[in-house]
């Protein structure tokens, strides 16, 4: 007795085909399209903190976190103490990533957010139930341009802009892409930045070619 066996066709195996690309394309195609997202909550970070220190000194003449008058001015805010003696010079002290409940650069957080500029806690501590963080968990801080965070590659001058922005925790990838985004694309150069982790203040950024996709950096821009 004669058996026939029946196989798939070209053309079934074919149209196989063509479904399994279109649904691999389809997972690439959402995939660029998370990152690219995640790319843009990243840069309108950086975007918005200058609408926070604009909004402040339009609405009080004074800088957020620096304001010595800011009790009388914010109801419910914390006038910054340390340094000592140096609220109301302009300069926005501490450090970016200051655990300093006191510096200025950890009020000023509080001080937009209690101005209805910025939303997010209003107690200060040092957890992230108070640091602002970006779409990676990553904290946000930000410094005056003097606090000399980079240097650039020239080894005698730093980081240039009154203010210096910093976002902790953006994979490589992204942070190439960001750099591309909103300045000239080279990771060592121009107003954005990308150091190490364990960057140690006044050394150098990383050049692209040291960044590497899937480690976690920090980035950060001078305004």
């Amino acid at each position: 007795m004669n058996s026939q066996q029946k196989g798939f066709t070209l053309v079934e195996i074919a149209i196989v085909l063509v479904i399994i690309g279109l649904l691999l394309g389809g997972v690439l195609k959402g995939q660029e399209l998370i990152n690219s997202a995640k790319v843009k909550n990243f840069a309108n970070d950086f975007r918005n903190i200058p609408l926070f220190i604009y909004g402040f000194q339009d609405k009080f003449k004074a800088l957020p976190g620096d304001d010595a008058g800011v009790v009388s001015h914010v109801t419910g805010s914390t006038l910054a103490s340390t340094p000592a003696s140096s609220q109301g010079n302009g300069v926005i002290d501490g450090n970016w990533n200051s655990a300093t409940l006191t510096d200025e650069s950890v009020l000023f957080w509080q001080h937009v957010r209690l101005a209805g500029l910025a939303s997010g806690s209003t107690v200060v501590a040092n957890d992230n139930t108070y640091w602002p963080t970006n779409a990676d968990g990553g904290r946000i801080g930000i410094e005056s341009g003097s606090g000399h965070f980079i240097k650039n590659t020239d080894n005698t001058t730093f980081l240039q802009g009154s203010y210096v922005v910093c976002s902790q925790g953006i994979l490589g990838k992204f942070a190439k892409q960001l750099d591309t985004t909103m300045d000239d694309g080279n990771t060592d150069s121009g107003s954005m930045r990308v150091v190490a982790t364990n960057h140690t203040r006044g050394n150098v950024a990383l050049a692209r070619a040291n960044v590497d996709d899937a480690t976690s950096y920090i980035v950060c821009m001078g305004l």
